[in-house]
C-alpha cells in the first residue's frame, strides 16, 4: 500500500508510504496500483523509500479500537431489519397530529 499526493502548482506526484490521516489531493494505492503508476507528460514522480513490513498497532491504534467497541456496546439494540419490535399497542407512545418519527410524519386521515 501507498499514498499518492500531487501538487497541480509543481507539476509533481510523490508516491510514499501509507498516509495516517487524509488530506486533500491524496490517494490511497494498492502495490499493483503503486508500482504502475504513470503520470502526465512534463510531471515529475518523487517515489519515497517504502517500508519493507507494514507497521504494527500502537497504543493509540489500540485505543481508538477499545473506544469504538466501548461506544457500539452503549448503544441500545435494535431490531433486526423486517422484525417488530417486541411492544404492545399499548406501550407505545400516543402520536399526535404533526408528531415526527425519523423522517416519517404521522398524520391524520381525512373525515
Amino acid at each position: 500500500m501507498a499514498t499518492l499526493t500531487y501538487v497541480y502548482a509543481d507539476s509533481t506526484a510523490v508516491l510514499g508510504p501509507l498516509a495516517t490521516y487524509a488530506e486533500p489531493h491524496c490517494y490511497d494505492l494498492c502495490e499493483q496500483h503503486a508500482n504502475s503508476l504513470t503520470v502526465p507528460r512534463g510531471w515529475e514522480v518523487l517515489r519515497l523509500a517504502m517500508p519493507s513490513q507494514p507497521p504494527q498497532p500502537g497504543p493509540d491504534d489500540l485505543l481508538a479500537l477499545a473506544d469504538a467497541v466501548r461506544e457500539a456496546a452503549s448503544r441500545p439494540a435494535s431490531p433486526a431489519p423486517g422484525q417488530r419490535a417486541a411492544h404492545s399497542a399499548l406501550e407505545a407512545p400516543a402520536a399526535t397530529e404533526g408528531t415526527r418519527r425519523g423522517h416519517l410524519r404521522v398524520l391524520r386521515e381525512p373525515s
